[in-house]
């Protein structure tokens, strides 16, 4: 699905038939103008979205910029009707992109001066993944795979269905996208280097075992670490030696930050 799409659906389903309220109450022939401003500290996301929806737009930030309250983020003009239809639909991506990429920031800045980068995931809103893992990348993350589609991730359920590490590793031994396998035991990391894998994810450790097991891996492998890691606890996983820690909840868990839109009559 195109970004094109993704908007055009957002319009179908806010408008269906027509903004009733609009039309009975605001005169067709009438001009306004509008601004987005922040209203809290925040890491903009989603405004290349504004352009779909707004012909006369001055966008004043770009994504990645870091706003606080009162920050001016676009100003828009045209017809009063057109803009207040389309107030709550740009406001609603607005406000979601702008939240993914303010927490990202948090983790990404929780993480800083170590060698370990942050990682967002498949756990996204259906059908928005796209925008959601531009936001991610706007708040300094780095992009996981996209989809099923362009990397190998041998998962445990994987393990268990193709028959043990080393079968699963022989499986995908000549595949022509990176390939990382996810490691439970002792026995399984040691086997799955023994199988000569380059890319480990290490699932749900205590900082103390993480910087344990990384000793053993040695340097052997790239190291990912995963599964219930927070702001609280970021920075004590990112200092075991680990190259990436990746984080669900970018996408999944991250609050919408406070966005107004102030229209005003030419």
């Amino acid at each position: 699905m195109t970004i094109q799409e993704i908007v055009q659906n957002a319009l179908d389903e806010d408008i269906g038939s027509g903004d009733i309220t609009t039309q009975l109450c605001v005169p067709p022939e009438r001009r306004a103008s509008g601004r987005f401003i922040a209203r809290e500290p925040l890491i903009l996301s989603g405004v290349e979205l504004l352009p779909l929806l707004f012909g006369e737009l001055d966008v004043k930030c770009s994504n990645g910029a870091a706003l606080g309250p009162g920050g001016v983020i676009a100003q828009v003009r045209g017809s009063a009707r057109c803009l207040l239809t389309y107030e709550r639909v740009s406001l609603n991506f607005l406000q979601r992109l702008s939240g993914i990429a303010t927490l990202t920031r948090k983790y990404v800045d929780a993480a800083a001066g170590t060698r370990c980068r942050i990682l967002d995931t498949r756990k996204t809103t259906p059908g928005l993944r796209q925008l959601e893992k531009a936001a991610a990348l706007a708040g300094g993350a780095t992009n996981h795979r996209i989809g099923l589609y362009d990397a190998v991730l041998i998962k445990n359920n994987h393990i268990t269905a193709a028959g043990g590490v080393r079968r699963a590793l022989e499986a995908t031994r000549h595949a022509q996208v990176p390939v990382e396998i996810e490691v439970r035991t002792k026995a399984e990391l040691e086997e799955a280097l023994a199988c000569g894998a380059k890319r480990l994810l290490l699932d749900n450790l205590t900082p103390h075992e993480a910087r344990e097991w990384i000793g053993i891996i040695g340097g052997r492998a790239v190291v990912e670490l995963s599964g219930g890691i927070t702001l609280e606890t970021v920075r004590a996983y990112a200092e075991t030696g680990a190259d990436f820690i990746s984080v669900g909840a970018l996408t999944h868990s991250a609050p919408a930050v406070d966005i107004n839109f102030r229209l005003e009559l030419e």
